[in-house]
């Protein structure tokens, strides 16, 4: 695939290395001309520095938006014309002080990259875990690889993605259209509570599979999730 990287921070740096490994062309756009360059030649595998315009243009299979959630609208409304028809991944998080979800009762922080780039299919992927754990290679706990939900409205954009996620060494999982972007935003903003704000396993607080609905047999008691009492 041909990759265009918005952004030079760490999300840019960790999913980036993972797609030069795996073959595919990228190119890195920042503002900052050196900071897109230096990333370019950690990378390597002939990843190259660009504008932001250009690697928008040059993402002609998938563009990564990896920047921050109070500068991604505006910097996708710039780059519309080069975004037209893209498949535009969205791994920003909208969480502010005291771990408050700052789009609560408004858009997503994808729905908002959509409206700002409308011919854009926008996909919301990535944004539940620290970077660090992108850098894994591949990110596996205790045997099993890491499941990653992908919310968006286009199967030609969610297929590509899935692929993407592969590439890091994880699972997609579906995770609806990207009217549920918002579902993933909140889920985020809850984990970095549990875990920076608590220092809690936020992986504990749902049961295995096989229960998540009640046990099969009937036995155990209490209210099934989605029921009432």
């Amino acid at each position: 695939m041909r990759i265009g990287v918005l952004g030079t921070g760490n999300m840019a740096d960790a999913l980036a290395t993972h797609w030069v490994r795996a073959g595919h062309e990228v190119a890195v756009g920042g503002r900052d001309a050196h900071r897109a360059e230096r990333l370019a030649a950690r990378l390597g595998g002939g990843a190259r520095a660009v504008g932001l315009r250009e690697a928008a243009g040059f993402g002609r299979d998938a563009v990564l938006a990896a920047l921050p959630f109070g500068a991604g609208a505006e910097v996708v409304r710039d780059l519309r014309p080069a975004l037209e028809g893209r498949v535009l991944v969205d791994c920003s998080n909208p969480v502010g002080p005291g771990f408050r979800l700052l789009t609560e009762g408004g858009p997503s922080a994808a729905r908002l990259l959509a409206e700002a780039a409308p011919g854009a299919h926008v996909v919301k992927a990535f944004n539940l875990c620290h970077e660090d754990v992108w850098r894994m290679r591949p990110p596996v706990f205790d045997g099993r690889p890491l499941a990653v939900p992908v919310c968006g409205d286009d199967g030609t954009a969610l297929a590509r993605v899935r692929e993407l996620v592969r590439d890091v060494g994880c699972e997609p999982v579906a995770g609806g259209g990207l009217e549920r972007a918002g579902l993933l935003e909140a889920t985020a903003a809850l984990f970095i509570s549990l875990w920076v704000g608590e220092g809690a396993d936020a992986q504990a607080i749902a049961p295995p599979l096989a229960y998540a609905a009640g046990p099969a047999d009937g036995e155990g008691g209490g209210s099934q999730a989605g029921k009432g009492d």
